[in-house]
C-alpha cells in the first residue's frame, strides 16, 4: 500500500445503513460529482456484498448510460490506500474479514416487513431474513484516505471504499410515487431498463435483485422539460458474473445457461425458480415484469417498518398479500389478473407482461427479445389503450 493525498471532498451524507455510509462528493481536480460509499471490513456481509459489486461492475468493459458506473475502488487502512483490481485475488480481499467468519451464505433473501397499501386490513407480515438491509439514495463507492475525516477503530481500521456516478434525483420508487401517471415516462423507463438489462445479460452479469429501490434516476443532465430522466440499474451486491466453464474457457458463457442455486433477492420480486433455488438470467426478466406491471397501474404496498410506500405487483389470498413468484410456485397455472385496471395497457403489452411473468422460465422472452418488443411496442402502437 502506499500513502495518497485526498482526490475527493465530501459535501453530504446522503444514505447510512449497516452496509456503510454514503456521502456526496466532488473530484477536487474536476469539480466533477460523485457518489462515495465507506464500507468497514468488520462484518462478513458487508465486505462480501461489496466484493460482489466490485467484481460485477469492474468486469465490464464498456459503460452503459443506465447502468451505475464504477469509477475506482480503494481499499484502505489508516492512512493507507490500495486501489483494487479486477484481476486480483480474490482470497487476497477476503483476508480482511474477520477470521471467525470468513464464510457466510452465496446470497442473501431480503424480506421487508410488508402489507397491501388499502384502506382496510393489516395484510401479510415478513420478517427480515439474514440482513436488516436498506437501499439508500446512492448504491456504490470510493477511494483515498480523507485525512482525519474518519475516526478509525484501532481494532478494525480496514475499508473499502467506492467511487460511482451521482444519482440526484433518488430511486424509482421517490421518482414515480411523487408524481401523477405519465404515459411517456413509463414507455422511456421501460426502454431504458430494457436496455440496461440486456447489456448486463450481453457482459454475463445476473443482477438477481433488479427492485425499483436499485433503479436510481439522474436528472441532472436534464437541459429541457420534455426530456425524461435518466434511470441507472444500480446495487450490484448479489450479482453473479456468469464464468466460462468447460473445454474452452475462452468461450463467453450464456446467462441464460448459467444456472445458480442460492434463493437471492428481495422476495416480492423473486421468480418462482429462485425461491426453489434453481434458476437462471431469466429470473432477472421476471422481476422486471414486476416492476413494469406496477409501473403501468402503480401498484403499490407499504413497508411496515419504514411506512414507505413501494412500487410492486403480488397476489392478494383473502386479507393477506403474496410474492408473485412464490403464489405461482404454489400454483404454476394460476392466471395473473393483468391488467388490474381498464385501459392501463394495450394487448401487446399485457401479452408481454404475461410472459415475463411465466411460471416456467422457458416461456419468458429473453432481455434481447424483451428489449427488441419493447421498442416494437413504444414505437409502433399509437395508443397504450386497448
Amino acid at each position: 500500500m502506499v500513502s495518497s493525498q485526498p482526490k475527493y471532498d465530501l459535501i453530504r451524507e446522503v444514505g447510512r445503513g449497516s452496509y456503510g455510509v454514503v456521502y456526496e462528493a466532488v473530484i477536487r481536480k474536476t469539480s466533477a460529482r460523485v457518489a462515495v460509499k465507506k464500507i468497514r471490513c468488520h462484518a462478513p456481509e458487508n465486505v462480501e456484498l461489496a466484493l460482489r459489486e466490485f467484481w460485477a461492475l469492474s468486469s465490464i468493459k464498456s459503460q452503459h448510460p443506465n447502468v451505475i458506473h464504477l469509477e475506482e475502488c480503494i481499499l484502505q487502512k489508516d492512512g493507507m490506500v490500495q486501489k483494487m483490481s479486477h484481476g486480483s485475488n480474490s482470497s487476497l480481499y477476503l483476508q480482511y474479514v474477520p477470521p471467525s467468519r470468513n464464510r457466510t451464505r452465496d446470497c442473501l433473501v431480503r424480506r421487508p416487513m410488508l402489507q397491501p397499501l388499502s384502506k382496510t386490513g393489516q395484510g401479510n407480515k415478513y420478517d427480515f431474513y439474514k440482513l436488516n438491509f436498506r437501499s439508500h439514495t446512492m448504491i456504490e463507492l470510493v477511494e483515498t484516505s480523507l485525512k482525519g475525516e474518519i475516526a478509525f477503530d484501532p481494532r478494525s481500521a480496514y475499508y473499502l471504499w467506492f467511487v460511482m456516478d451521482f444519482c440526484d434525483g433518488g430511486d424509482m420508487n421517490e421518482y414515480l410515487l411523487s408524481r401523477k401517471p405519465n404515459r411517456k415516462t413509463n414507455t422511456s423507463f421501460m426502454l431504458q431498463l430494457s436496455s440496461a438489462l440486456a447489456f448486463l445479460h450481453k457482459n454475463q452479469i445476473i443482477h438477481r435483485d433488479l427492485k425499483p429501490d436499485n433503479i436510481l434516476i439522474s436528472q441532472s443532465r436534464l437541459d429541457t422539460s420534455d426530456l425524461e430522466p435518466t434511470l441507472k440499474v444500480a446495487d450490484f451486491g448479489l450479482s453473479k458474473v456468469c464464468s466460462a466453464s468447460g473445454q474452452n474457457p475462452e468461450e463467453p458463457v450464456s446467462v441464460n445457461k448459467c444456472f445458480l442455486s442460492t434463493a437471492c433477492g428481495t422476495d416480492f420480486y423473486m421468480a418462482p425458480e429462485v425461491w426453489e433455488g434453481h434458476y437462471t438470467a431469466k429470473a432477472d426478466i421476471f422481476a422486471l415484469g414486476i416492476i413494469i406491471w406496477a409501473m403501468l397501474e402503480r401498484i403499490t404496498f407499504i413497508d411496515t417498518e419504514t411506512k414507505k410506500e413501494l412500487l410492486g405487483s403480488y397476489v392478494k389470498q383473502g386479507t393477506e398479500i403474496v410474492p408473485v413468484g412464490e403464489a405461482l410456485l404454489e400454483n404454476p397455472k394460476m392466471e395473473l389478473l393483468i391488467p388490474v385496471k381498464k385501459k392501463s395497457m394495450n394487448g401487446r403489452m399485457k401479452q408481454l407482461i404475461k410472459e415475463m411473468l411465466a411460471a416456467n422460465p422457458q416461456d419468458r422472452p429473453d432481455a434481447f427479445e424483451l428489449e427488441l418488443r419493447l421498442v416494437q411496442i413504444a414505437f409502433k402502437d399509437s395508443s397504450w389503450e386497448t
